[in-house]
This record gives structure tokens, sequence and C-alpha cells, in this order.
């Protein structure tokens, strides 16, 4: 499974279907194109999680203090993934990200950016404040 689609899975409590567009998810600002996104969720389990109570609920049981809502790798660590910068760079790769990889602070703002608009696409309710116009 890719490493999207296990954030995806972590997020929203199922296996999400691999290489499937997004089809029926709202265009969100920042979202890449649906045929871009590496997996999709049933949008019958999307619409009903809201994202940042289920972060924050794992983030509270989780012994580290994390900052998910800024930070890939905070939200990487509360989903129970790797977030070493390998994975990072895979994640990058999976998602199309165009920038220099070795530049880890810009790429790491990118998917932060990316994963949050790419969940929203999958139809979960994430917080206005975490969408990128």
């Amino acid at each position: 499974m890719s490493i999207f689609g296990k954030i995806l899975g972590k997020i929203f409590g199922t296996t999400p279907a691999e290489a499937a567009p997004a089809a029926e998810a709202a265009p969100v600002a920042g979202a890449a194109p649906a045929d871009a996104a590496p997996a999709s969720v049933p949008t019958e389990i999307a619409a009903k999680v809201d994202i940042a109570a289920v972060l924050d609920d794992l983030n509270e049981k989780n012994p580290e203090i994390l900052d998910w809502r800024v930070s890939i790798v905070d939200l990487m660590k509360v989903l129970g993934l790797d977030s070493s910068l390998a994975h990072r760079k895979e994640l990058a790769t999976e998602l199309k990200f165009d920038g220099d990889m070795n530049d880890s602070a810009k790429m790491n703002i990118w998917l932060h950016e990316k994963v949050i608009a790419l969940v929203a696409a999958n139809g979960g309710k994430v917080p206005a404040d975490l969408l990128k116009k």
C-alpha cells in the first residue's frame, strides 16, 4: 500500500482503493486533480469522519508532544507511520512533488498542505483553517 494510502487508512479507518481517483470529491483549493490522487476513500465513509477530531484523539494518546496541524513529520507520527526523510521523500514522489527534495523544509511544507488537501478531496471534514487558499 502506498504511504498516502496508509495515511488515508489510518484517518478513515478503512483500506482505501489504490490508484483510484477521488471522483466524487468536490474541488479543493490547492488539491491535485482527482486523477493524481494515489488512493481514495468511499464517500459514504469519508463524509462521516471529522479529521481534526480523529487526529486530535490520536495525538492525545501519543506520549510525544506533536503538532500535526503544521508538521508532516508530526502528522505521520500521530498516525503511527514512519516519518523518516526517506519515507517523506517517497511520499513526495508519490504525490508528484516537483521541487528540490534536498530542501526538506520546503518539501515538508508542501507535503503537509498536499496531504491535508487530498484528505479533504476524499471527503473528510477538514477544518477551514487547515486548507490553504
